[in-house]
């Protein structure tokens, strides 16, 4: 059974059949769409799919964040086929119908924002969740300005690109940008300035903080500060909490609004439903938080939640979209949710980020290449350096590795500004024997590259 699965190749790759429908693709789909994996998928299961060719390969980025319950979950199926034979599609700006309502009502009982009467709005992405609270953010406060990060990401609309740190491959030859946004340091302990603690550090940072009100932006023209709990693109970069109850401080100080996006760190990811929950038992709940990718398995949606007085400042008409909350997609987000709390996929990434924790920081005592080491639950990343002196970073050994655990049948990639950090978005219902499995392959990968 694939779901059971090992990683087995049994043919060149890409395989011929494989290899036939990435030239087609070639032809077919803009270069700007890049796909680095040597191979083209028949079937998944859990964490494990199977390409045209009959190679088996074990799924490590998991469409990026969206398989936090892995390929083709049975109950979700289920509950997708179940909807998809009363109605695909009605606009809820046209039709009422109760997925959005149902789904609404449980993220607003289960989301850690400040307030304890929360709305919350459905669109189709992480980039519409961000425009959206922006939106939402603006309006309440009659500001316009936003600060975001070093690092950031948040989208490929001209907005949420804007906000994105990135510049290659997301911005570069794509302005003029949107307005009003201004970007501050984010706090990288790893590479924080030599010779500060980690506390003196938190202190350096949040000056840095302030320091945006004197030069880049007045505090009353700030409408919102918008953090990732974990870096997606920066790194998987983890922001000590001690930060984050700073930036709430401010964010207090000045009336602006703190919205966490945990697009990608959300459902299940940190070993807590919502990696805010981290926030919230710190006294640092944010007033919006953004999520989407494993909200709903695999198919289309995005949510924003935030107290009431927040999201209904925005009028009829004045937010919303054609495909907005899907039924369908709805249907499976609360099927996800209800396995996701029922299953205990929470404990599951603690497991998971315990058990790989330990392997990692062994390498890191082998390896000189291994430079740090850093988790939240199961969202995880190895930073991979020349030497752990001068930590510089080591791009192209990096993607040498993710190339040769292709090989062997486990799909990886790179992130991070530099191109050197290897971030880890497993299904979270992967079995022991095969996060056992794509251990081994990555270890005897670094060893070959470090060779």
């Amino acid at each position: 059974m694939l779901r059971n699965a090992l990683p087995n190749i049994v043919t060149e790759l890409p395989g011929p059949k494989s290899k036939a429908v990435i030239e087609r693709r070639k032809k077919a789909i803009p270069n700007g769409v890049g796909c680095p994996a040597p191979c083209v998928i028949a079937k998944g299961e859990g964490a494990m799919f199977e390409d045209l060719d009959g190679n088996t390969f074990m799924d490590w980025v998991g469409g990026i964040g969206v398989l936090n319950m892995g390929y083709s979950q049975p109950e979700v199926i289920e509950a997708v086929k179940a909807q998809s034979e009363k109605y695909f599609h009605t606009s809820i700006n046209v039709v009422h119908y109760p997925e959005y309502i149902e789904l609404a009502e449980k993220l607003n009982s289960i989301v850690p924002v400040k307030g304890d009467e929360k709305k919350t709005i459905l669109i189709n992405s992480g980039a519409e969740a961000v425009e959206n609270a922006v939106k939402f953010a603006r309006k309440f406060t009659n500001r316009t300005d936003i600060i975001v990060f070093t690092g950031a990401f948040h989208g490929r609309t001209n907005l949420t690109m804007t906000m994105t740190a990135k510049i290659k491959p997301y911005k570069f030859g794509m302005g003029p940008f949107a307005p009003g946004i201004h970007r501050c340091e984010f706090p990288y302990m790893y590479r924080r300035p030599a010779g500060l603690t980690e506390k003196e550090a938190v202190d350096f940072y949040l000056e840095k903080l302030e320091m945006m009100f004197l030069e880049y932006t007045p505090a009353e023209e700030v409408a919102a500060i918008i953090i990732e709990p974990v870096q997606g693109e920066g790194g998987f970069i983890i922001p000590p909490i001690e930060y984050i109850q700073g930036v709430r401080k401010i964010c207090d100080k000045y009336g602006i609004l703190l919205i966490a996006d945990e697009v990608q760190s959300g459902y299940c990811r940190t070993g807590k439903f919502f990696a805010s929950e981290y926030w919230a038992a710190a006294g640092a709940a944010p007033d919006l938080m953004t999520s989407a990718k494993s909200i709903a398995a695999g198919l289309p949606l995005s949510s924003v939640t935030g107290r009431v007085e927040i999201m209904d400042s925005a009028a009829a008409g004045e937010v919303g979209g054609t495909y907005a909350g899907n039924p369908v997609s709805c249907a499976a987000a609360l099927k996800v949710i209800e396995i996701m709390e029922r299953d205990d996929y929470a404990g599951k990434s603690r497991a998971i980020g315990e058990k790989c924790v330990a392997r990692f920081n062994q390498w890191k005592d082998k390896f000189e290449m291994v430079g740090d080491v850093r988790a939240l639950g199961a969202m995880m990343a190895i930073e991979f350096v020349k030497d752990k002196a001068s930590k510089t970073p080591a791009k192209d050994e990096l993607a040498a590795v993710v190339a040769e655990c292709a090989k062997n049948g486990l799909i990886t990639m790179s992130t991070g500004l530099r191109g050197n950090n290897m971030r880890f978005l497993m299904p979270l219902n992967i079995t022991d024997a095969q996060l056992d499995a794509g251990l081994d392959i990555l270890e005897a990968a670094i060893k070959k590259i470090m060779k």
